[in-house]
């Protein structure tokens, strides 16, 4: 450890610490010279910090806990170390994971806050482990060749969701002494910062040391003698940076306060918060009901948002939320003349680079801005170029620009010396970025562009440039080409060329053309074609070969390929193109690989399967034939099947003398042998099976020897019957050129599905073959002709394209997975012409009386008629045709259609439609009325006027509204207000009499005419009003002798005296009459206790009350209501006993 400096501090003789106190040894007392304190000095160990115990001389109580509640999460603690100059040393850290869901956060500091996470480089490194076995997380620190200066004190923490805890420990690195004396001021210092180095001090201002001839100082007196207000001044004015770990030794050397009056428990000397979170600040005091005030800096604190106060018992808490930097303050409570103080530090975290710098490549003279954003605004950030720092000058060359978190370094009119690399720096990290300045621009004129070619071929890399001098190197993926016997490297003027013959596959890369004396390049991409190809031969077996698969299991052909690009696959099978459309095929392409799969492979499954594979280099085809080993079945019946088998390929040296057969449901395990003698066909017949139940048939061969092993199992089939003939076949409508069949479902379906109806037709006259039954004839298969493709699930169909005037005859068959069943056929031959029907229009019910619509509104009539051929249809009015712009006709083979988009007044009439085939035709009509607003009523005026009552008269309007009038609404205004008010409604007269009207009161009138649409518009007013004359007649009130009401006060229900308990509220209750109503006054123990607090006085109607809030024993008493008015006064009392509550 260094000698200590001239400078000393003194320590108290009773406080002992891990860390020897500095101090200077005088002449009259001698003592023992510690080592100088650094940043290990101030801090705890973890002997101290973590396992609560407390220095000698302050108690555990006092211990300042500026962190989060210790939650115990470390089984070992890194411990504090010594280490020479230029050694290695290694602090380990373990964490017991068993309880812990995932790995725990840890971070490592070193001083106050410096988070050495950004720190590892080539002095630092941080490594963690997992033992699984063990449940252990172990966490290292690595402090590769230390300086000096990494010496001092050193935090770990660990955190995992609402758990933490944290260990300090001390480094101390032993170097050759080199003086007598020792500052304590140097023991705070650092030097400056190295990149991958432990150390810090770079972020502050370098001061020169200077050898001081002042007198000695004792900085620990004057920082014990000092307000912890003044601690921070005090601190730089002596060069002391790490503030956390001198208030904690400050903490070590003060002697024991004498006891508070006041105070149980005063605030700690510091207080510790990151910014944007809350800490609470608490005390305890001796007297509950203290009053106590929160000071900042010599001012009150009030109650905000922010600052909260609270009070527990005997404790007194102060909570600051949403830390800021502006709450890094002095912090005093106060109560009466004492108080106690402490110091809050806010701890600013650490400013990151959010956006990087850009590597920028510009021309000689242009401007240059390299622009960053950190993660918080007004952040101080360090401009470096090469590693110096940069800063303004008087030639403005670098200008530095702020914009909330972006941050902008300009370089101005740049040259060839202002290449080099530029660093941004803050407190969290750094950014780098390359400037690089071109002289002159060079121009391509063409540039290089990939290529793709076969192998074999030449390849020609071909570029450009401006200048005929420029010369150039070729790279490929960043190594230079050299020429050879394949390779060759061309420049012909302004043409650089670069020329690869008998390319291979090794050739393949990225190539870049970089002109010399120039910040750019050209580059471009060598792909070499692949012709596709399919190894058949990797498989053990060649084109010819062939698949055997057995029924029922899943074919899965995987044929390996190469080709580049990557080529497509096509499988097909007889010319069609198979996909993953059907459900049991899906094909799979991968890296070298095509596979072709069929889920339970059936019998036309069988067959040749082609795999072509494509890419622009090519193509290659194969061929694979798979064979499916099953007994086939042929038919199936209503309960029944043919199934049908192959002899073996190898008899076993003894002729096969026959087949023995057996069958199983496929849901069941159990086979049934159908025959017991040998069967010498290889075509059997079962029957006796359950309609609609699947079953499975497998053979065995037998010769002399005995029975073979059994064939594999046959594709599952179900024994059905085809469905009964359709019934109800017949003509629903005819044509020229068409017919329309329809026809009812089959009378009996059986167990399967019935899947469409299949309609066929042929001429009359063909051949047919007659049974007994003339309906069950048959015609000749090749004769009868489908109407359609496929299948139809509907029971009516239209026939087209027919010849005219031929006989035809029709037939339906219902399908089924059985097949066709026999066929509905007509009882005779159609012949395709179209009857005639006679004309007919049906008029719609809603249609045979008027149609009455409103002006503006929509008429759409549809009039359904009859007849064939198609009829021509003629819409008239008043025997005038239809104006096309105002009504569309549209008209059909079954109706026409009258429409009109907004109807009109004009549009009203009588509509006459005619239906005509050649001389036969029928007609209908439509009326419509189309109906508006009525107009006023016309020459509205006051015939007589007489009393109370007005006679009035009009006329109807002229204008109606194309319907009748349904009545009248009469309303009366007062002249002086305008106030309409209604009189009558749906009055259908034209005169009337207005009654009970307001002597003096001057009147008008208005009318409305109203018909079904409505209230007309405009009213119709009185051209004169009508005045409601007043009579002569005097009112003479009577006189009447005046009474005098006026009551003395009484009381007539009194107050009752009553015990209450103590803590529940009570009331008294008495009744006073009097006139005037009189003024009520309630007494205690005759003292006025109307503006007491305790006590709420009612009166609800001569009611009245007094109520006593959570009574006491002092309340007991006798109470008095008095009441006084004009005519005299009434008191009344009682006495009122509130004994003490027993317990």
């Amino acid at each position: 450890m260094p000698e200590p400096t001239k400078k000393t501090v003194k320590e108290p003789q009773k406080a002992v610490s891990p860390d020897p106190a500095v101090a200077e040894p005088k002449p009259e007392e001698p003592k023992e010279t510690p080592s100088a304190p650094t940043e290990s000095s101030a801090a705890d160990t973890s002997g101290t910090a973590s396992d609560g115990i407390a220095p000698e001389g302050l108690p555990e109580s006092h211990q300042p806990d500026t962190r989060q509640d210790l939650t115990g999460l470390f089984t070992e603690r890194p411990q504090s170390g010594e280490v020479n100059v230029g050694e290695n040393i290694t602090f380990v850290a373990r964490v017991c994971g068993e309880s812990l869901l995932k790995k725990p956060t840890v971070k490592w500091f070193k001083g106050k806050w410096m988070d050495l996470a950004s720190k590892s480089g080539k002095h630092l490194q941080l490594k963690e482990h997992y033992d699984r076995n063990t449940k252990v997380y172990t966490f290292e620190m690595h402090i590769i060749a230390p300086k000096a200066n990494f010496a001092g004190a050193y935090r770990c923490e660990v955190s995992f969701r609402d758990k933490f805890d944290s260990c300090n420990f001390d480094l101390a690195v032993h170097e050759a002494r080199t003086t007598d004396g020792f500052d304590i001021r140097t023991a705070f210092r650092h030097a400056g910062e190295d990149s991958g180095e432990l150390d810090f001090s770079a972020l502050l201002k370098k001061r020169a040391v200077h050898v001081s001839t002042e007198p000695e100082v004792d900085v620990w007196e004057i920082l014990q003698k000092s307000s912890p207000s003044e601690y921070e001044k005090i601190a730089f004015q002596y060069g002391i940076t790490d503030l956390r770990g001198m208030l904690k030794r400050l903490k070590k050397m003060k002697k024991e306060e004498k006891k508070s009056a006041a105070f149980l428990r005063k605030l700690d000397p510091a207080y510790q918060v990151e910014k944007g979170r809350k800490i609470k600040l608490q005390i305890e005091v001796d007297n509950p009901d203290a009053e106590v005030k929160w000071l900042k800096n010599g001012q009150e604190i009030h109650l905000t948002g922010r600052y909260i106060f609270e009070s527990v018992g005997n404790k007194r808490f102060l909570t600051i939320n949403n830390c800021t930097l502006a709450d890094d303050a002095a912090y005093t409570c106060m109560i009466g003349e004492e108080k106690t103080v402490t110091e809050l530090f806010v701890k600013e975290p650490p400013v990151l680079i959010v956006r990087n710098l850009e590597d920028q490549m510009v021309m000689k003279g242009e401007r240059v801005e390299f622009e960053c954003e950190v993660s918080e605004e007004g952040a101080q950030v360090k401009w470096e170029k090469d590693g110096v720092e940069l800063t303004r000058d008087e030639s403005f060359k670098y200008r530095f620009k702020k914009d909330g978190c972006k941050h902008v370094l300009i370089i101005n009119d740049v040259t060839k010396e202002d290449c080099g690399h530029y660093r941004v720096k803050t407190s969290g990290g750094q950014s780098l970025a390359e400037l690089m300045v071109q002289e002159k621009q060079l121009e391509v004129y063409q540039s290089i562009a990939d290529l793709t070619v076969k192998a074999k071929d030449q390849a020609v890399f071909k570029c450009e440039v401006s200048d005929e001098n420029v010369k150039g190197i070729w790279y490929k993926n960043g190594v230079e080409v050299k020429p050879d016997a394949r390779t060759h490297i061309t420049h012909i003027g302004r043409i650089h060329k670069l020329t690869i013959d008998d390319v291979k596959p090794e050739d393949e890369g990225d190539y870049t053309f970089v002109p010399e004396g120039y910040a750019f390049n050209l580059s471009a991409k060598l792909n070499l074609l692949d012709p596709p190809k399919i190894h058949l031969d990797c498989m053990g077996r060649t084109a010819e070969s062939t698949i055997l698969v057995v029924a029922g299991n899943k074919l899965r052909l995987d044929v390996p390929i190469t080709g580049d690009p990557a080529p497509t696959v096509v499988w097909t099978k007889r010319e069609k193109v198979l996909t993953d459309s059907d459900g049991r095929v899906h094909v799979e392409s991968t890296k070298g690989h095509c596979i072709f799969t069929i889920e339970g492979v059936e019998r036309q499954d069988e067959g040749v399967y082609s795999v072509i594979v494509r890419n622009p280099a090519g193509e290659d085809t194969a061929d694979i034939n798979v064979k499916v080993v099953a007994p086939r079945i042929l038919s199936v019946g209503e309960d029944s099947c043919i199934v049908q088998w192959d002899p073996p390929l190898f008899d076993g040296g003894q002729p096969v003398i026959g087949y023995v057969l057996e069958r199983k449901k496929r849901k069941s395990y159990r086979w049934m042998r159908l025959n017991f003698d040998p069967y010498k066909e290889t075509t059997y017949e079962a029957k006796r099976m359950i309609e609609g139940v699947a079953y499975e048939m497998r053979v065995y061969a037998v010769n002399a020897i005995g029975m073979s092993r059994p064939s594999a199992a046959s594709q599952p089939f179900v024994p059905v019957a085809p469905t009964s003939e359709p019934t109800g076949l017949c003509v629903d409508d005819i044509s020229d050129t068409t017919i329309c069949l329809k026809w009812r479902a089959p009378e009996r379906i059986g167990s399967a599905e019935l899947e469409g109806y299949g309609v066929e037709y042929c001429k009359e006259g063909c051949k047919v073959q007659k049974n007994q039954n003339i309906e069950n004839c048959i015609l000749c298969p090749d004769e009868w002709i489908p109407a359609f493709k496929g299948l139809t699930d509907r029971t009516s169909v239209i026939i087209r394209d027919l010849p005219t005037r031929e006989k035809m005859q029709f037939r339906v068959r219902a399908y089924n997975m059985a097949g066709p069943s026999p066929p509905a056929t007509l009882q005779q031959a159609v012949t395709i012409r179209e009857i005639m029907q006679r004309p007919k229009i049906w008029v719609p019910r809603n249609l045979r009386q008027t149609l009455i619509k409103k002006v503006g509104e929509t008429i759409n009539l549809v009039i359904p008629f009859q007849g064939k051929p198609r009829p021509q249809v003629t819409w008239t009015k008043i025997d005038e045709p239809l104006d096309p712009k105002q009504v569309s006709i549209r008209n059909s083979n079954t109706d026409t259609i009258l429409f009109i988009r907004r109807s009109e007044r004009k549009d009203s009439g009588k509509y006459d439609v005619q239906v005509q085939i050649e001389n036969v035709e029928d007609r209908a009509s439509v009326n419509i009325q189309i109906v508006d607003l009525p107009g006023p009523p016309q020459n509205l005026k006051a015939i007589d006027v007489w009393g109370f009552n007005v006679a009035l008269e009009w006329k109807p309007p002229k204008d109606n509204g194309n319907c009748d009038i349904t009545g009248y609404t009469i309303q009366k205004a007062d002249k002086k207000t305008m106030e309409w008010y209604t009189v009558f409604e749906q009055y259908r007269r034209t005169n009337c009499v207005v009654s009970d009207l307001i002597m003096g009161n001057e009147y008008v009138f208005r009318v409305y005419a109203m018909n079904m649409v409505g209230l007309s518009p405009e009213p119709c007013l009185s051209k004169d009003s009508a005045y409601i004359q007043k009579t002569g007649i005097v009112y003479k009130p009577p006189s009447y002798k005046e009474r005098d009401f006026s009551e003395v006060p009484k009381f007539t229900h009194p107050l009752m005296s009553r015990s209450v308990i103590a803590g529940y509220s009570a009331t008294l209750s008495c009744s006073v009459r009097g006139i005037p109503k009189p003024k009520i006054t309630w007494y205690k123990n005759k003292m006025d206790i109307t503006n007491e607090a305790k006590y709420r006085m009612f009166s609800n109607q001569g009611v009245l009350t007094l109520e006593i809030r959570k009574p006491c024993p002092f309340d007991g008493g006798v109470y008095m209501c008095k009441a006084i008015n004009s005519s005299g006064e009434d008191v009344v009392e009682c006495k009122l006993e509130v004994p003490m509550a027993r317990l």
